[in-house]
């Protein structure tokens, strides 16, 4: 990000004379909307019931953070790859197939389960599956989304899905506690699996416009086309100035995120009930924030508006370090997610409109991995530090990187981004 580098005052193309239709008129955005919806409700009961069905079979701590690794995993290991397909085949065809095998990885897991023969490396295994064929639907859904809606639309539409993604964080992990301790396990997985049968309905209703093909006698090669990707994001410099200061802030952000319930409940000695309240407060702050977000994109555009996110976060960062209280932390988490929330919204949003569409999948699952990269090194950096030196200095390390980045932001043309 070189400060000497000027970009223009850049923004979407001109309009056309007419508005463009209501949003909630576009019959093709619904059923995704829908769809999304079921599916990530259904999503967040299997990430509570899940970790809890692998802790009745082993009682082993290790095993249940080995899961949520491996759920983790997809991002990096395939991101790139799923841009290329979602790119090279039909968008609607690769969400489909991605819902499919969503269907039947989980209705295995079931099976198992009801015959009582399900083990841990069938977990893992399976549910590695589950999660590379969700996030290469993400990444198609992410890519359609131009497609439906003209590019005003598109913050509108981001924030839409944002917030009620934001909801459903915070009411699923109640819904399922309260569907393991009532039912069982397999009631459980079953509401999951008939979302995920909704999710195809809606999918399948649909239509959704093709891109341009590519020539049919063009020999594929897998690495030639990531590298076009990987072209695309480095020459595009609207897009790889938030990319590159993403990855910055993951890793600030990590430091913090992988102690921050181990100092409320072990130093602060937070209940139970009031780490969920903090919690809540947390994803209050998203939804306050996918609210707010369309009024300030066009007060202040988008790319003040991304850079002012940034120096909010530094603001979460610093009540966490003089936090004495669990609801001080709850307050630095509203700070924080209300910010993280807008400054992803005008990122994905960036990332739709200065990108060829015929490119998106592939820039998508780019700089969605190499976002993502510096988060294991930050979780493992913070898990040793709290072991021997005082929990809030990482804080304030992190209020400290975030406030560098806020610096070379302020200073960058990315600023006149509107």
């Amino acid at each position: 990000m070189d400060k000497n580098t000027r970009l223009p005052r850049v923004g979407p193309k001109a309009a056309p004379s007419t508005a463009p239709a209501s949003l909630w008129s576009n019959r093709n955005f619904l059923y995704l909307w829908t769809g999304t919806i079921l599916s990530n409700f259904g999503y967040q009961i299997y990430l509570v019931a899940l970790p809890l069905l692998i802790y009745d079979m082993t009682r082993s701590a290790l095993t249940m953070s080995m899961m949520r690794a491996i759920d983790f995993f997809p991002n990096i290991m395939i991101g790139m790859v799923a841009g290329v397909i979602v790119d090279r085949f039909s968008r609607k065809r690769v969400m489909s197939i991605s819902v499919l095998l969503r269907l039947f990885t989980l209705a295995g897991i079931m099976f198992l389960l009801y015959a009582n023969r399900l083990e841990l490396w069938h977990l893992y295994v399976l549910g590695f599956v589950l999660s590379a064929a969700g996030y290469t639907f993400g990444n198609s859904h992410h890519s359609v989304l131009p497609l439906l809606l003209d590019k005003k639309q598109l913050t509108a539409a981001n924030a839409q899905l944002t917030f009620v993604d934001t909801l459903i964080m915070m009411v699923g992990p109640g819904v399922a506690g309260v569907l393991i301790a009532a039912f069982s396990y397999e009631v459980s997985f079953g509401i999951f699996l008939a979302c995920i049968v909704l999710l195809w309905i809606c999918v399948s209703l649909t239509r959704i416009p093709e891109t341009a093909s590519r020539a049919t006698g063009a020999k594929f090669s897998v690495w030639k086309e990531m590298k076009e990707g990987i072209d695309a994001l480095l020459d595009n410099k609207v897009l790889l100035t938030p990319t590159l200061a993403v990855l910055f802030n993951n890793f600030s952000a990590s430091l913090t995120s992988g102690v921050l319930m181990f100092f409320a409940v072990d130093v602060l000695h937070a209940t139970d009930q009031q780490v969920g309240l903090m919690i809540g407060m947390g994803a209050a702050g998203g939804m306050v924030g996918s609210v707010c977000i369309p009024w300030l994109r066009k007060r202040y555009g988008r790319g003040r508006l991304y850079v002012g996110c940034v120096l909010t976060e530094v603001l979460g960062f610093l009540l966490l370090v003089f936090a004495y209280a669990w609801w001080v932390i709850g307050f630095g988490l509203f700070i924080r997610t209300f910010a993280i929330t807008m400054s992803n919204v005008v990122y994905f949003t960036i990332r739709q409109e200065f990108t060829p569409n015929h490119l998106l999948g592939r820039v998508a699952g780019t700089s969605s991995m190499l976002m993502k990269l510096a988060l294991p090194l930050g979780l493992f950096i913070s898990g040793i530090w709290a072991e021997y030196l005082p929990i809030p200095l990482l804080f304030l390390m992190s209020a400290v990187l975030t406030f560098m980045m806020f610096l070379i932001l302020r200073k960058h043309s990315f600023v006149n981004v509107q």
